[in-house]
């Protein structure tokens, strides 16, 4: 049993503190916020122990730290909880800089630690489900896709929408992650990308309360239309807006020499995977009894599989277990490589190599997610 605690009492915390329960070998002990108001009412909402980040990062009864801080602050934060002897598991993006992810990395190695990171919704019935379909050939070699997320962005509901419009934030880094990264556990590690980027307003206004009316800044793309270019032979095209009010767009679908596949929203666990032979009608698979595709979340009347927190469940295990966790640095400092490549391409109007590469983490059938749980 690992002791967890988590920095940073945010939106996301909630929902960290709410799935804990579900996973074997972890067990909530303490929060810390800057904030100390945020994280007494975590605290009292969960039944935790509320400590300064100071206490908590020196607390004896606390093994792995969750980082949920806002992204510019991921890397010091990380490298904190690093230094502090502590295995660390920390929101999407892991960094904002390949610099970044590579001290980490020589960090954790030097000490023996653990770093895992969000996002690990690719664990998710349905993208398992893809994967093993894609590993059989049943659509055949992938050659290209496209991948869609966009809306009109966070400030109409967020109560603290600020970091999302500043550097470190725009809808590639907050949103992409999760594409990208069930695109490299599906064709694996991208070589190349290019991309034209803009940014629709200068600044947004807030529309939830307490801050309603408040204008904030937008100081990086909210618009990015990107080409990746996998080490596979695949090209996908990539858009992530949030200068969208509606379209028509799936959230992403591969074409395949022998048939195309059509995959649901990558930022939930769950949702019907189709896949079409040459020239029949698409049907749905069969995601069987994966347990991480079981609905336990109402979002707006409609049932999704949320099981946040598998990724550090994972992470938990694999340190008992001697192996690589899946949700493992490479591949997510991989994915930020992407991403920031993406944002450069934008700016500078050129086809941009990467400068790292990763294994596919290892699918998760069901009977290894059924493991994870309590």
């Amino acid at each position: 049993m690992l002791g967890v605690g988590i920095i940073g009492c945010g939106n996301i915390s909630g929902a960290y503190l709410r799935l804990s329960p579900l996973f074997k070998g972890l067990e909530m002990r303490a929060v810390a916020d800057l904030n100390a108001d945020a994280a007494r009412a975590r605290a009292a909402e969960f039944g935790l122990r509320a400590d300064s980040i100071d206490a908590l990062l020196a607390a004896d009864d606390i093994d792995v730290i969750v980082n949920l801080t806002n992204p510019a602050a991921h890397f010091a934060v990380t490298r904190d909880i690093l230094n502090a002897g502590k295995h660390a598991y920390s929101e999407k993006p892991l960094v904002l800089t390949l610099a970044e992810g590579e001290e980490l990395r020589n960090l954790a190695a030097a000490r023996g630690l653990r770093v895992g990171s969000a996002p690990d919704t690719f664990l998710g019935g349905a993208h398992q489900a893809a994967r093993a379909a894609l590993d059989a050939g049943q659509i055949g070699k992938v050659v290209s896709g496209t991948a869609h997320v966009m809306s009109h962005g966070m400030e109409a509901w967020h109560p603290n929408p600020d970091f999302f419009f500043l550097p470190g934030g725009g809808p590639m880094l907050d949103l992409g992650p999760y594409y990208i990264t069930n695109l490299i556990q599906l064709l694996g590690p991208v070589a190349h990308v290019c991309a034209l980027t803009s940014m629709g307003q200068t600044s947004r206004t807030i529309g939830s309360a307490p801050r309603r009316g408040e204008t904030i800044p937008v100081k990086t793309p909210t618009t990015l239309h990107a080409l990746l270019g996998f080490v596979s032979g695949a090209s996908i095209t990539l858009s992530t807006s949030w200068d969208v009010w509606a379209h028509r767009h799936g959230h992403m679908e591969l074409y395949g020499l022998d048939g195309s596949m059509f995959l649901p929203d990558p930022n939930w666990f769950s949702g019907t995977v189709e896949v079409t032979a040459r020239d029949s009608a698409p049907r749905a698979l069969d995601v069987g009894n994966h347990p991480f595709s079981v609905p336990n979340h109402d979002l707006d009347g409609t049932p999704k599989a949320n099981y946040r927190m598998a990724g550090l469940a994972d992470m938990a295990a694999a340190i008992a277990e001697g192996r690589d966790h899946r949700c493992r640095l490479d591949l997510a400092l991989h994915a930020v490589d992407v991403m920031t490549s993406i944002l450069r391409a934008g700016e500078e109007g050129t086809v941009i190599r990467l400068n790292t590469t990763c294994a596919r983490p290892e699918p998760l059938g069901a009977t290894d997610a059924a493991a994870l749980l309590r």
